[in-house]
């Protein structure tokens, strides 16, 4: 399952950072990138919550090794045909199957540990996750600088493929659960309820700043003198931090020390910090809001989808994660463009204070609340 949270965040990042580059055949314009980059993420938003509703249905095994399978036909179909229009059905292909691989694997997470432990297991998930979108840009760059797109696409179709038998012969199977008749108002009011808003949120808000770290500090990095070097490197410092805290924050909330709440307002802030710092000129900006960023979204990714998973039947626990992964996404999708908004009309440095802004208002308010029901007890 770990395999497969990496295989997904390999295959999004390592491909996605690679297109605009190497395929001058298949890219030939900046709307055609955009086309290509928005298939996979669109996809995922329109699927994820119907794969995750299949593995309440079926059970979690059959879908994530069907995920896997797909995602390795897809990869191949381009290896394989090497021409401009396959490689729209392929990338259009690996987003469907991880649809189907990515809140599956989440709902056996969740389904296979204890609720004692599910903060170390959520944390440990991260951390692969991580990992892939740390590694992925740069094997990406080096697998297609050696042998082209068709290197790469052949590498993502042979990692999905041996995660897949290794998924089916070391994952044990988790039955679907016996479940009650459920209304569309049952799922509407169940969404609707503050244990599952909170948690979404704040991912949607962790994910908001992961994409426009990821996606802007290069550019920050560049204005300040920079070169390509070491505003990747930044960008892995974002990722690599993530991948460091995830496990930490994980054991902290399983052993006691660290509660939901405290840990994703404090993510939210810390977050927050991140963007600010971004604002700062030169490589020191950058750098502290790599770091910040990274520790921020490290907190709050694991102690969310534990919280999910406290708060969810475990006959709905593959619906619930895929809700909550299309939160994820409309959060990949909204942190970038209002930044780029408030960018256009003003300047870039306004773009971060503007989602800095936006992800303070909670923590500012948990602790202005904090503190005025704190006053009277004194």
């Amino acid at each position: 399952m770990y395999a497969a949270g990496f295989t997904t965040a390999f295959g999004a990042h390592g491909i996605a950072a690679n297109l605009g580059g190497f395929s001058e055949d298949a890219v030939t314009s900046l709307l055609v990138l955009g086309g290509l980059l928005a298939l996979y993420d669109g996809a995922e938003v329109l699927l994820k919550p119907v794969f995750g509703s299949l593995a309440d249905r079926i059970g979690g095994k059959p879908v994530l090794l069907g995920g896997l399978i797909a995602f390795a036909g897809a990869s191949a179909l381009y290896a394989f045909a090497d021409s401009p229009g396959w490689l729209w059905a392929a990338r259009l292909g690996q987003g469907a199957a991880a649809s189907a691989f990515s809140p599956s694997a989440s709902a056996m997470v969740a389904r296979l540990n204890p609720a004692a432990r599910r903060g170390r297991a959520f944390g440990s998930y991260g951390f692969y996750k991580s990992i892939g979108y740390t590694l992925g840009p740069l094997l990406g760059g080096v697998l297609v600088w050696g042998g082209g797109l068709r290197l790469l696409f052949t590498v993502m179709a042979l990692c999905a493929a041996v995660v897949a038998l290794w998924a089916a012969l070391a994952v044990p199977a988790v039955p679907p659960l016996p479940r009650a008749r459920q209304t569309v108002a049952d799922l509407v009011r169940r969404l609707a309820d503050r244990s599952f808003l909170a948690p979404t949120a704040a991912l949607a808000a962790a994910t908001a700043a992961l994409s426009v770290g990821v996606g802007f500090l290069p550019v920050s990095g560049a204005a300040a003198g920079l070169g390509t070097v070491a505003t990747g490197a930044a960008v892995s410092v974002l990722a690599a931090t993530a991948a460091v805290v995830q496990p930490r924050a994980g054991r902290a909330l399983d052993g006691g020390r660290l509660t939901t709440r405290t840990g994703l307002l404090a993510g939210l802030l810390i977050t927050a910090v991140g963007l600010a710092a971004a604002m700062l000129p030169g490589p020191v900006g950058v750098l502290l809001a790599a770091a910040f960023i990274g520790t921020g979204t490290g907190l709050i990714t694991p102690l969310g989808f534990a919280a999910l998973a406290a708060a969810t039947p475990e006959e709905r626990m593959g619906q619930t994660m895929g809700s909550a992964e299309l939160g994820r996404e409309l959060g990949d999708a909204g942190g970038p463009l209002l930044v780029a908004a408030v960018a256009t009309v003003s300047t870039l440095t306004t773009g971060y204070a503007a989602l800095a802004a936006l992800l303070a208002v909670a923590p500012l308010c948990a602790l202005t609340l904090r503190a005025r029901t704190a006053q009277p007890a004194e």
